[in-house]
């Protein structure tokens, strides 16, 4: 499809730079629930082998425990779209930060694996809550010249959440002596690591209260004066507030409350727009990078390398995950969503099919020849980097934007939970796939890969520089 054109709207589309630390705040608190999102998603990665070995369960049964999780995330962005409209974006991030503490505290403390997996799925439920959540709120607040680049500061976060749980994890595992079940605190090493995450979200509830409300919401609950003065807040008292709400509120007449029943398009189920937000989703998933944080521990030490190693290169796979989103934040207003989204398909081919080729060859002694070893580490760490600087931070903009205001927020919902829906099929799959054929497993992933560049080409169309008014 050809791109639309990129025609500004009556209201003004820069802000002042006197205005810009003050929404960078606002949008960093915001992500605090992205930073929770990557944690809670990736420190599973610390347990999952003592989990094995505590309740001495087999890899299609851990595999459930570890994805039950993905179960809570779909629900929880499926339904925090209209818990948002109904109530606020402040509130709803305020219940994800309890969700958060709770599921901490209970994962850290279970006393069977059911309890365990019960706790996960609620803290899944707060993920997919923030995963919503985060971009929407944050896209409301921006103003139009950088929400590009704020919009990053969700999979920022998210990428900072997973390279601290490494980090934290890593640490734990060596204050007791690498056994992942060494006593810490009166605890096992595993629970420590599971419960560290109480810190960033009592943080997170409390950056909540210093954000002010989405001045979107507020003009949509009739509170047109206060949207002003958060307008004035975040866009500068340059702007003309009668003609930019007005612009909201032209929209808003246009539109009904979200709800599902609004995604419908006929013989198709959905709106294509719709379907194109579904297909983003599921291609970011189904190439596998969950793996990479929910596993990498497990896939290397099933290739002989020694637990602590392990650990640390699933620290150093994130620190490059971190490297990968800064340059996505640079480039994603300079060159746009869909080139950015191109070249990381293109690179992600490249590694996923070098990571097939090593993971053919049979271990000797327990390890991969030094060759195919040294491949497989520089390759994984290739694709992420090119998940990073590309589909890692472009999906969620482009969520954040592409869809018209009347069904926003329940098409941002539909799509996230397609997101969690596909993440758990390759999380709940991955264990049994690698005893199966690992090898064959990297190439299902580099077929998603490949595949996701003519659906780009065809279906996706640029939001690069178009006011949220302008969408549909």
């Amino acid at each position: 499809m050809a791109n639309a054109p990129q025609t500004p709207g009556p209201a003004a589309r820069t802000a002042h730079p006197d205005h810009l630390g003050h929404v960078i705040f606002i949008a960093a608190a915001a992500a605090m629930g992205g930073f929770l999102f990557g944690y809670d998603s990736s420190v599973i990665n610390g347990a999952v082998e003592a989990v094995r070995d505590r309740y001495d369960v087999g890899s299609a049964l851990l595999a459930q425990v570890i994805a039950i999780a993905l179960i809570g995330c779909a629900v929880g962005a499926a339904t925090a779209g209209r818990i948002a409209d109904r109530i606020g974006r402040i509130r709803c991030m305020q219940i994800a930060a309890v969700l958060f503490t709770a599921s901490a505290v209970g994962s850290a403390l279970p006393f069977a694996l059911w309890d365990l997996a019960m706790w996960r799925i609620i803290g899944g439920f707060a993920i997919g809550m923030a995963s919503v959540i985060g971009p929407a709120y944050i896209a409301e607040v921006s103003p139009p010249a950088y929400r590009g680049r704020l919009g990053s500061f969700q999979q920022a976060a998210i990428v900072v959440g997973i390279a601290v749980s490494q980090l934290v994890n890593w640490g734990l595992l060596n204050a007791a002596g690498g056994d992942q079940r060494g006593r810490l605190m009166g605890l096992e090493a595993w629970q420590v690591m599971l419960g560290v995450m109480v810190v960033p979200a009592v943080l997170y509830g409390l950056l909540s209260f210093a954000i002010p409300e989405s001045p979107r919401f507020l003009v949509s609950v009739g509170k047109r004066e206060r949207a002003r003065r958060i307008l004035a807040e975040v866009e500068g008292e340059h702007i003309d507030f009668d003609a930019r709400i007005a612009e909201i509120e032209h929209a808003m007449r246009r539109e009904e409350k979200s709800s599902f029943k609004d995604l419908r398009g006929g013989n198709h189920f959905f709106k294509p727009i719709v379907w194109v937000g579904i297909g983003l989703s599921a291609f970011q998933q189904l190439v596998g990078i969950n793996v990479a944080f929910y596993y990498s521990s497990t896939l290397w030490q099933s290739v002989g390398i020694d637990p602590t190693d392990s650990f640390f290169y699933s620290f150093t796979t994130s620190i490059i995950n971190i490297i990968g989103t800064v340059i996505a934040m640079i480039f994603v207003d300079r060159i746009g969503r869909k080139p950015l989204a191109l070249i990381g398909s293109v690179g992600m081919v490249i590694g996923l099919s070098m990571e097939a080729w090593a993971f053919s060859y049979d271990l000797v002694d327990g390890k991969l020849p030094a060759t195919q070893g040294w491949v497989a580490l520089v390759a994984a760490h290739w694709f992420v980097l090119f998940f990073a600087l590309s589909w890692g931070v472009v999906v969620w903009v482009f969520l954040g934007e592409m869809f018209p205001n009347r069904i926003r927020a329940a098409a941002l919902g539909v799509a996230a939970s397609a997101q969690w829906i596909a993440n758990w099929a390759i999380t709940a799959s991955f264990p049994s796939l690698a005893d199966w054929n690992l090898s064959g497993t990297y190439v299902i992933y580099t077929c998603f890969a490949a595949l996701s560049i003519p659906f780009v080409l065809k279906f996706v169309k640029e939001t690069k520089g178009k006011a949220l008014e302008e969408m549909g």
